[in-house]
């Protein structure tokens, strides 16, 4: 199996996908946009997760074989009277303060402890009252006032952007997340009973579709058929 090249050719055509995503929400570079018409809103999501899906999958198959280096003490930085603390100016605390990106590495889990029987009952309708005797001066009566067409409605969208740029600095360099896939799987280990180790979860992957409609499930098939393959050959 070429991995090399299986990766490439599948990592085009996700960066390709994806800048189609960042040109329907009209993205720029570094962009974020806040609001969206609804109709924007949910043809970006049809692809969005999916695409986040098969990117999560391309970064399993990248991080194949890649053996995780030990972590490196770095020295602090020392200036006089400040015991080692370096002295932050009003510039450094804003960019501190900016949004950091980092793409999702891990399938979100089915919650399969939700209490069905917590479902609302069924509503007993009340009957029906027909008045058969017309009277204009009984408001009823009155011709109700026609509502205007309603006009495109806009969504928040700053997290939908952001999920898009975040998907697009992953693919840019697969390497970095795979390092980083590698780092969150040791954390996980380390823990006494962690609920999950495998970033991808049983079954289906999320937003996956019976009926391929779009370019993205093609491409997510492929993705998760080699993840898994990837998978099984690493624990061989």
């Amino acid at each position: 199996m070429n991995w090399v090249r299986a990766i490439e050719i599948n990592q085009a055509a996700l960066i390709r996908i994806v800048a189609e995503l960042m040109a329907m929400a009209g993205l720029g570079e570094a962009g974020v946009v806040t609001r969206l018409h609804q109709s924007a809103y949910e043809a970006i999501v049809q692809v969005l997760r999916p695409a986040e899906s098969a990117v999560r999958r391309l970064i399993v198959v990248a991080a194949k074989g890649m053996v995780l280096e030990p972590a490196r003490a770095r020295a602090m930085a020392e200036t006089p009277g400040n015991s080692g603390k370096i002295a932050r100016t009003p510039a450094d605390r804003s960019k501190g303060n900016a949004v950091r990106l980092s793409f999702k590495l891990f399938d979100t889990r089915k919650d399969f402890t939700r209490d069905q029987s917590a479902q609302p009952a069924f509503t007993r309708r009340l009957p029906r009252i027909h008045v058969f005797d017309f009277d204009p001066r009984v408001p009823l009566f009155h011709p109700k006032p026609t509502p205007p067409e309603p006009g495109p409605t806009a969504i928040e969208a700053t997290r939908l952007s952001r999920r898009i740029t975040a998907m697009k600095m992953a693919l840019e360099d697969l390497p970095k997340q795979a390092r980083r896939l590698l780092r969150w799987q040791a954390r996980r280990k380390a823990i006494e009973k962690p609920v999950f180790t495998d970033p991808l979860r049983p079954g289906r992957p999320p937003g996956s579709r019976k009926r391929q409609r779009f370019e993205i499930d093609k491409v997510l098939t492929e993705c998760h058929a080699l993840a898994r393959m990837a998978q099984n050959e690493d624990t061989s």
